[in-house]
């Protein structure tokens, strides 16, 4: 397979799991929402690989919705290619501890450290905060970035 046919891989955050369950009166919410529902129908028909970690398995343990929580732990489960289990902790908090130091918050951090052990070429999120942050060998951005940077190709 040439470097041009490389399927890519993301890691969406929480947040991102959870943006089709927000308030869907705001625009910017909405689109997002699309967005990411379109990016889990690239997911399901293999265009993208999906990469899940054992931080997203705990945070999304933590939604005291159960539908949301039952509904994102199928979705990893059954379309995750890669899952960075607890076994590859110690690697996972020493790069999250570096990321860290550019002012991103611990969870934060550790989603992003896990993508960057997955090796993968796109971070999806819809924190503002987080989208600051900037990697050389991984983008991040909005469902919408992502999507338009997807038919740009």
């Amino acid at each position: 397979m040439s470097e041009k046919q490389k399927v890519l891989r993301v890691y969406l955050d929480n947040c991102a799991y959870n943006r089709p369950y927000d308030d869907q009166t705001q625009m910017r919410i909405n689109l997002e929402t699309q967005a990411k529902l379109h990016i889990q129908e690239l997911i399901r028909d293999g265009q993208i690989e999906l990469v899940t970690s054992y931080v997203l398995d705990y945070e999304n343990g933590q939604n005291r919705f159960e539908m949301q929580r039952t509904a994102i732990k199928q979705f990893m489960n059954e379309n995750s290619s890669i899952h960075v289990t607890a076994e590859n902790n110690a690697d996972v908090k020493s790069k999250a501890l570096e990321i860290m130091k550019t002012g991103v918050k611990e969870k934060d951090a550790l989603h992003v450290a896990c993508a960057k052990k997955a090796d993968c070429d796109y971070f999806i999120s819809t924190d503002d905060r987080l989208l600051k942050y900037q990697d050389d060998n991984m983008q991040l951005v909005t469902p919408e970035e992502f999507i338009r940077r997807m038919e740009a190709d």
